[in-house]
């Protein structure tokens, strides 16, 4: 009967350690994105038409949730409505990225206020932290933040119809808010 209850601890203590693993690995890359940590403000822009420009005053909030595990950030762009001094939303979206230490790569969901939403897949580049999806019947889209050495957001949205030309019809430059 010791044999047996040895034998069945045995199989059974390891089970703890390994599902401890791919936490700990989750923490550890999502901890590369603490640099977005914060609340930050500044402008952004938007040019779905060529020429046809949008600017508008912009907002950022990032915070950790789940121990760290996921990050939540919302993002808010207000403009006054032409002619009336009224604030009109132009952007308003949700996202929670996560890291899937089992595929390792990280993923965001995004939300967006008028109902839409998607599945992207992202990763570190050269040029900062980078997310891309397929637009339904579009074209292929990619964001990419990084961190200026002003220690600014710095946002870059561009789309493809090919995957080998871009073109950027987003920009979004922010400060910390202190």
């Amino acid at each position: 009967m010791k044999k047996i209850t040895l034998l069945l601890l045995l199989l059974i203590l390891p089970a703890p350690l390994a599902a401890q693993n791919p936490q700990s690995a989750q923490s550890q890359e999502m901890k590369k994105l603490e640099f977005l940590i914060g609340e930050w403000q500044g402008e952004g822009w938007t040019e779905f038409v060529p020429g046809q420009r949008r600017t508008s005053p912009a907002t950022e909030k990032a915070q950790w949730k789940l121990g760290g595990t996921i990050m939540l950030v919302e993002g808010m762009g207000k403009t006054k409505a032409p002619g009336k001094q009224e604030e009109v939303v132009v952007h308003n979206a949700l996202a929670i990225i996560s890291y899937d230490a089992k595929a390792k790569l990280y993923r965001i969901k995004s939300y967006l206020a008028d109902g839409r939403s998607t599945d992207a897949e992202a990763e570190f580049v050269a040029e900062g932290f980078q997310w891309r999806f397929q637009a339904p019947q579009g074209p292929s889209i990619r964001y990419t933040i990084k961190i200026t050495d002003k220690g600014e957001w710095s946002e870059k949205g561009e789309m493809s119809q090919d995957g080998k030309s871009w073109r950027q019809f987003h920009g979004m430059t922010l400060q910390p808010v202190k």
